[in-house]
C-alpha cells in the first residue's frame, strides 16, 4: 500500500505524500461537483462488427467485458464532442457560458498540438475564462478535477468545468488485434463551485500520482523524440502501443492502493461507501479492485460493455450516467479513480 507520510515543502508546510514519493494526498472540503453532462457519438461498433478486422468477440468479452463501443465521424474532432458534453453540464447546472471562469480539457487526441482543444471549446461556448488542456491520459480528467478544485479553494474561481474528451478511435491500430477492440470515442464533463466547508463535504480526500515510464503504455511517434516521416508511419509509430499484462498488473495495484489510502486518511470505511466509478479500461481490473476491498460489485458503476475505453472521458462520462440513471443522491460517499500512461493516476473521494 502507498502508505502516507508527511513531508515538509520548502515553506515549510506539512503535506501527506505516499511512501514511494510518487503521490501526494490532500483535501479540498468545501469544493463540489454542481453538475455534470457527456457526449458519445452515434455510431455503435458491436464485436461482431470487428470480426473482418481479425477481432475474436469471445476473447474480447472474456478478457475485457466490452461488448460495443462509439465512434466519431470523420468530420468530428475531440473538441466537438467535448462541445457537446460542456453544453449538456452547463444546462443541467443552468449556468450561462458566460459564468465559467475556468475550463481545464483533459485529451491525448487534441485537434491539433496548438492552440489547446481547451482555447477551441472556449471559444465555441462563448465563455471568458482561462482555458488549457491536461494530458494525462485516463487519469486526466481526474487530474483536470484535483486542478480545477485547487482554483476554486485559492478563490480565484467560482465555476470550473472540467472536460474529459478523446477520440481514441484514431491512435490505435486496426491490425492490432489485441489493442483496437478496447477503445472507444466519448466525452464528460463536470461543474465544480464552492459549497459549505465542512470536513466531510465535496471533495473530502484525493490522491493524485506518477510513475513516470513510457515502455507500457506510449504512442511512440509525432511528438518531438520522434517526428513523423513517411518511414515511421509506414512501421505505425503514430499508432498506440500498450503492453497490456504489465498494464493490467500496475492498474490494480495502485487502484487497491490509492482506494484504501484515500479511504484510511479520509477516516471511511468501505461499507460507507454508497457508489465506485473506477476508469473503465477492464472489467477484470474493477473487479480486482473492489474484490480486495471487500466492496460489492453492485455498488460499483460500470458502462465498460457499451462504450469501452474512453481514456478521459471514461470517469466523467459513467459519473455523468450514474447521475442522470439516479445512482447518486445528496449526501452519498463517492469514490472516482483514473489511471492510465504516465503511468499516472487520481483518486478522490467526494460528499455528493
Amino acid at each position: 500500500m502507498l502508505t502516507p507520510q508527511i513531508v515538509t515543502d520548502p515553506s515549510g508546510r506539512e503535506t501527506p505524500r505516499s511512501a514511494s514519493g510518487r503521490s501526494r494526498m490532500g483535501s479540498l472540503a468545501g469544493i463540489k461537483i454542481a453538475a455534470t453532462g457527456s457526449y458519445v457519438p452515434e455510431q455503435i461498433v458491436t464485436n461482431e462488427d470487428l470480426a473482418e478486422l481479425g477481432c475474436d468477440s469471445e476473447w474480447i468479452v472474456a478478457r475485457t467485458g466490452i461488448l460495443e463501443r462509439r465512434r466519431a465521424t470523420d468530420t468530428q474532432a475531440s473538441s466537438d464532442l467535448a462541445w457537446h458534453a460542456a453544453t449538456d453540464c452547463l444546462k443541467n447546472a443552468n449556468l450561462d457560458p458566460c459564468d465559467v471562469d475556468l475550463l481545464i480539457c483533459a485529451t491525448i487526441t487534441p485537434d491539433y498540438l496548438t492552440p489547446s482543444t481547451a482555447c477551441l471549446l472556449q471559444s465555441r461556448l462563448g465563455c471568458i475564462a482561462p482555458s488549457f488542456d491536461i494530458n494525462a491520459a485516463c487519469a486526466g480528467f481526474m487530474v483536470g478535477l484535483v486542478t480545477a478544485a485547487q482554483f476554486i479553494a485559492a478563490g480565484t474561481a467560482r465555476n470550473a468545468l472540467v472536460v474529459g474528451s478523446d477520440l481514441m478511435s484514431r491512435t490505435i491500430d486496426k491490425t492490432d488485434v489485441r489493442t483496437y477492440p478496447l477503445f472507444g470515442d466519448g466525452a464528460g464533463a463536470a461543474l465544480l463551485q464552492p459549497c459549505a466547508p465542512e470536513p466531510l463535504n465535496g471533495l473530502i480526500r484525493f490522491c493524485i500520482g506518477s510513475e513516470g515510464t513510457s515502455e507500457p503504455l506510449c504512442i511512440p511517434g509525432g511528438g518531438s523524440r520522434e517526428p513523423l516521416t513517411p518511414d515511421s508511419i509506414a512501421s505505425g509509430k503514430q499508432y498506440l502501443k500498450m503492453d497490456g499484462r504489465t498494464v493490467f498488473k500496475w492498474a490494480v495495484r495502485v487502484v487497491e492502493d490509492s482506494l484504501t489510502d484515500v479511504l484510511e486518511s479520509a477516516g471511511v470505511s468501505p461499507d460507507d461507501i454508497s457508489l465506485v466509478i473506477l476508469h473503465q479500461a477492464n472489467i477484470r481490473i474493477l473487479d480486482a479492485a473492489l474484490a480486495k476491498l471487500n466492496i460489492p460489485r453492485e455498488r460499483m458503476f460500470v458502462n465498460l460493455d457499451r462504450y469501452g475505453n474512453t481514456s478521459a472521458a471514461s470517469v466523467p462520462l459513467a459519473l455523468d450516467q450514474a447521475n442522470k440513471a439516479g445512482r447518486l443522491q445528496r449526501g452519498d460517499l463517492v469514490l472516482l479513480c483514473g489511471f492510465g500512461a504516465g503511468l499516472c493516476w487520481g483518486t478522490c473521494l467526494i460528499r455528493w
